[in-house]
């Protein structure tokens, strides 16, 4: 389906699962990405196992051809407005929102606004390679809701530190690509689903 945003229509491909609704699962890519990385995908096939309806969103920069974001306050409101058509679709159902990279960085500045039961955060950017001076460590904790970090232990980026809200699993020998095992991305992300929703 296409969602009309004040950025341009966003591609969203969704996928009901095979048993009981319980959740709706979004998702999307870093940036000049698309949704159909590893991760992502392993991210996805985990929530459907769980009965998520899945939502693997193509952002509005990435439909039009641009290779870059744009503004973060842009990227977001039309975030916010796939999000909103997405809950309108499926009333009812708990949502819950992730992606990689800067769409994990979109997914956590947005918790808040859209309402997200929890975020799931891969590959999060901490910092730009060679500059930890510039933490994006406060993206993190805007959330205000329970998030799953999961970074590589070889990522130039960075890897966050667990907070309060915030658990960050650590993948040894990983880079940001975060595609060598995506099986333990999986498994991960199956634990702390469980665990959310049974809370």
């Amino acid at each position: 389906m296409e969602v009309e945003t004040s950025s341009g229509p966003a591609r969203v491909e969704v996928q009901e699962p095979a048993g009981q609704r319980r959740f709706l699962l979004v998702l999307t890519h870093g940036s000049g990405g698309t949704p159909d990385s590893a991760d992502v995908l392993a991210v996805r096939d985990a929530g459907r196992a769980l009965g998520a309806v899945t939502a693997l969103v193509t952002q509005p920069y990435v439909v039009r051809g641009a290779r870059a974001p744009g503004s973060a306050d842009k990227q977001d409101a039309a975030w916010a407005q796939i999000l909103a058509a997405l809950a309108h679709a499926h009333p009812g159902l708990p949502v819950i929102q992730g992606g990689r990279s800067n769409g994990a960085r979109v997914a956590c500045r947005t918790a808040q606004a859209v309402g997200a039961r929890g975020v799931i955060a891969l590959a999060f950017p901490l910092h730009p390679p060679g500059h930890p001076e510039r933490s994006r460590a406060g993206e993190l904790a805007a959330a205000g809701t329970a998030v799953l970090v999961l970074n590589g232990d070889r990522d130039p980026f960075g890897v966050p530190e667990e907070k309060k809200l915030a658990r960050v699993v650590v993948l040894p020998g990983e880079t940001h690509a975060l595609s060598r095992n995506p099986a333990v991305i999986g498994d991960a992300v199956t634990a702390w689903l469980r665990e959310l929703l049974a809370a």
